[in-house]
């Protein structure tokens, strides 16, 4: 048997093994590392970024700016407040404690009252600093925002597809940046413990010895120190995972440049529905000024970026406006003025102001009727001086 042989009957042994759908750790595709997918190479849109808010329920956020406010806040809170909670403490021992004879927890509802009492006044502040925290964290990086996709069935979550599990848990920059910020994590905690406790280490050594109450505010104020040291070195190192979620976020909903044609076909419309409709709206046009036009007296143009047909008799309220263009139409006004031997006056402030303010079919607003009659006037001078020349 030779090596070809041996070789082919390894690969035969390694698909018996690693089915084609299975994942073999010795053959790791390096796709999987790869920063764009499938040619999405196109930043998000804002329809594609609004979408994905308001229908999907997905932004980007940092879960651990949620966790360094929801235990900076209630810490400061404990804080603040533990003169408060150490006499409501000291108040329920010693309800309970010079009562414990003549009460009967079993038959006296008297007892789970006060209880329930001392347990509001104890719990109470510090889940309403908690709660507004955790709205705080989440309005702070999302805004407000209410809805439910999140929890809605899907049935791909109760048989997930193991190779992008194992793409987004083991082989992404996702994963590797979570597992620093992990360790990093673990230093700050083990860190910030370790310097607290070493700093009052003759302290604590001493309290063999001390009171109870000596002993409770010593541990309690190493406790609060501790909690909000950490609290706010969390904080600052959810400042760069947040800058993180949000690249990722806006790279999960990159887009391939066909799915950039179709949005923007589905927002503005297809270009070449709009590009016939345009033609036939120019048809149209063109086929109104060769029905409207003769019956102008007067063309007034800009001289070439407007046109503007009036016509007026004494059976009208006052001139009216025909047709009026534009460019290419304003264009083609003046040619079929030219042929239908239509007087055409350069007047640009008339134009304009004409084509600007008064729609085809309505009448000339007063203030314009002095201008408007004086090139009426003018034209008709010139017909006549036409006609007596026999032109």
């Amino acid at each position: 048997m030779n090596e070809q042989d041996f070789a082919s009957i390894n690969d035969d042994e390694h698909r018996l093994i690693y089915p084609v759908n299975a994942i073999d750790p010795r053959f790791i595709d390096l796709q999987w590392f790869a920063a764009e997918d499938e040619g999405r190479t196109e930043e998000p849109t804002e329809t594609k970024l609004r979408r994905a808010r308001e229908e999907e329920g997905r932004v980007a956020k940092s879960q651990d700016l949620v966790a360094a406010i929801g235990l900076l806040l209630p810490a400061l809170a404990i804080l603040f407040l533990a003169p408060f909670l150490l006499r409501g403490c000291i108040e329920m021992i010693r309800f309970f404690f010079l009562r414990s004879v003549e009460l009967d927890p079993s038959k006296d509802r008297i007892v789970f009252g006060v209880f329930l009492s001392y347990f509001a006044r104890l719990v109470l502040p510090l889940l309403g600093v908690a709660l507004a925290a955790a709205l705080f964290s989440n309005i702070i990086q999302v805004g407000f925002m209410f809805t439910t996709k999140p929890l809605g069935f899907k049935f791909e979550r109760i048989i997930p597809n193991f190779g992008a599990y194992f793409k987004k848990t083991l082989f992404s920059m996702n994963s590797l940046f979570n597992f620093f910020k992990s360790i990093a994590k673990m230093a700050i905690i083990g860190g910030v413990a370790f310097l607290l406790i070493r700093s009052g280490i003759e302290k604590l050594a001493n309290l063999q010895t001390a009171e109870l109450y000596t002993s409770i505010t010593v541990i309690a104020g190493l406790a609060a120190r501790m909690l909000i040291f950490t609290a706010l070195l969390l904080l600052v190192l959810s400042i760069p995972d947040y800058m993180f979620q949000r690249a990722q976020f806006r790279e999960s909903l990159k887009m391939s440049r066909q799915e950039v044609v179709e949005e923007r076909k589905q927002d503005e419309g297809d270009p070449r529905i709009k590009q016939r409709l345009r033609k036939r709206m120019r048809e149209l046009l063109a086929v109104k000024i060769r029905e409207e036009l003769p019956k102008a007296d007067v063309v007034i143009t800009n001289p070439t970026h407007f046109a503007v047909a009036l016509q007026y008799n004494r059976s009208l309220e006052g001139p009216r406006v025909l047709v009026k263009g534009e460019d290419e139409l304003a264009l083609r006004i003046r040619r079929l003025a030219a042929e239908l031997q239509i007087p055409v006056v350069e007047n640009k402030p008339l134009a304009r102001a004409l084509y600007a303010e008064v729609e085809a079919g309505d009448y000339v607003p007063v203030k314009y009727w002095a201008v408007v009659a004086e090139i009426l006037k003018r034209v008709k001078t010139m017909d006549e001086y036409r006609k007596l020349a026999g032109l």
